[in-house]
């Protein structure tokens, strides 16, 4: 394979697919693009939507990161074993990412004005995903293989408990699944490595 992610040297969007081609093990090479550069318009006016991620797999280009995530879902056997587990993938990465754009917007608010409605309002977002582990043992989001779900939840959570490090005491499951997921050996290793660390979650590093 010949992977090519181009992105700003913040975690950001294109965070979750970082984590899903460390944790498989894929190789690929990253384009750091600065503001001055980005701004400077040459590269902007060359993205079909105006945007970043940029992903390369060989001679396909695609833009946006969620078709980028499912593309490699299916190119690397994280979308379920059959038709019914990848749709129930689709079901919670739906709502993964209506939290995570929730999220979002509370980053980029201009104060923590919003962020304690935001903390009130978390426990409701997070028990379905709770109820769901449960129900299946704990082991993953859906059936007994990680899929792009999981890695999409497991950085939200990683990214709420800097928010806010007591969010997940109510949910045990959920506590449990970090905690295990976190500890797949490629997924620690990058987890603990200074390219994750030192990596802001947006431009400003507000958590």
């Amino acid at each position: 394979m010949s992977l090519t992610l181009t992105y700003f040297p913040v975690r950001g969007r294109a965070e979750v697919i970082r984590v899903m081609l460390k944790d498989q093990g894929a190789e690929f090479d990253e384009k750091v693009i600065t503001m001055e550069m980005w701004k400077e318009g040459t590269l902007k006016a060359s993205c079909l939507f105006g945007q970043l991620p940029i992903f390369q797999d060989g001679d396909l280009t695609l833009y946006q990161t969620n078709a980028i995530r499912r593309h490699l879902a299916r190119k690397l056997g994280l979308y379920g074993k059959d038709q019914r587990e990848a749709a129930l993938i689709d079901m919670m990465d739906e709502a993964i990412q209506d939290l995570l754009n929730k999220y979002i917007k509370l980053m980029f608010e201009k104060d923590d004005s919003g962020k304690e409605r935001y903390l009130k309002a978390l426990p409701t977002d997070l028990k379905p995903f709770e109820k769901t582990l449960s129900s299946n043992k704990g082991s993953f989001l859906v059936g007994d293989k990680i899929s792009l779900a999981d890695y999409a939840l497991v950085l939200l959570l990683i990214h709420h408990q800097v928010l806010s490090p007591p969010c997940l005491d109510a949910f045990p499951s959920l506590q449990s699944y970090l905690k295990r997921l976190c500890a797949r050996p490629n997924l620690h290793a990058y987890l603990h490595s200074d390219d994750f660390k030192n990596r802001p979650i947006i431009p400003g590093n507000r958590a």
